[in-house]
């Protein structure tokens, strides 16, 4: 593939829309099943439709794209040092999945040199796909979207997956956070980044995300006219330490890192 558009994210854009359209079916044939839910050594869920899944994209790269490599939630890391590296979550969501909520995605995202390129949020359960691609907007069922201001952090809506992911000197931190803003909601796994793209809410705040979890997030925010960062305000990459905060408005991102390290 021929390096084109910004870090080649263009050139590489129908193979993730080819990724997100051939995990759709699988997981919309498993969803609402009886399912056995197997606990991973770090006591997260997997089922075999995540495992699946990335079975698939990891045959459909290998045809495609031989020598890009994959960082894979289920199974693992090779070719880290390729100039483009898949990340990709088959089921960002698994315990929503698993209990029939349809908020989960399917997240892949596309580094080039380390640099997230392109990412995609994909909902089959409700048919919604956010794309977002370095240097173009951010587009949500082929529309572009854009983040709302929020000059004051005291009107921000915010969501965190769960509040059982602060432990810590982290929980601290993030009730400092949940004290300045209007509303704290739980419970939208990926979905709240396409949120807060599309302009419905104001913050996401997470801790213990891994690379999967949010390497496809950034194109996504930063081409809607967002902020993604990690709680330091550092550029998210590889090794990140798992904390993140995306605002919608630059305002507003400012005052959660004043919060959240204060």
């Amino acid at each position: 593939m021929n390096a084109d558009g910004v870090g080649g994210a263009a050139s590489n854009l129908d193979l993730a829309i080819r990724l997100a359209d051939t995990a759709a079916p699988i997981a919309n044939a498993y969803f609402r099943t009886p399912l056995d839910i197997e606990a991973k050594a770090d006591a997260s869920p997997v089922t075999i439709a995540d495992k699946e899944i990335e079975i698939a994209l990891r045959a459909v790269l290998q045809e495609a794209a031989p020598d890009h490599g994959i960082f894979g939630e289920e199974f693992g890391a090779e070719r880290l040092d390729a100039e483009f590296v898949w990340v990709i979550d088959p089921i960002d969501g698994t315990r929503s999945f698993s209990i029939g909520k349809p908020l989960f995605g399917t997240l892949i995202g596309l580094l080039h040199h380390g640099e997230p390129v392109l990412g995609i949020i994909d909902n089959p359960a409700i048919g919604e796909r956010w794309i977002g691609l370095k240097g173009k907007p951010t587009t949500f069922n082929g529309q572009a979207v854009s983040t709302r201001p929020c000059p004051d952090i005291t009107q921000a809506w915010m969501t965190a997956t769960t509040p059982h992911m602060f432990l810590g000197n982290n929980l601290n931190a993030f009730d400092n956070l949940k004290t300045k803003v209007r509303h704290t909601i739980y419970g939208c796994d990926c979905n709240a980044y396409g949120f807060l793209a599309n302009g419905y809410l104001d913050l996401v705040c997470e801790a213990d995300l891994k690379p999967y979890d949010y390497i496809a997030l950034i194109p996504v925010i930063e081409g809607a006219g967002g902020i993604i960062t990690d709680w330091q305000g550092k550029p998210l990459d590889l090794n990140s330490d798992g904390r993140t905060v995306a605002a919608g408005d630059a305002k507003t991102h400012a005052a959660a890192l004043a919060a959240l390290t204060g």
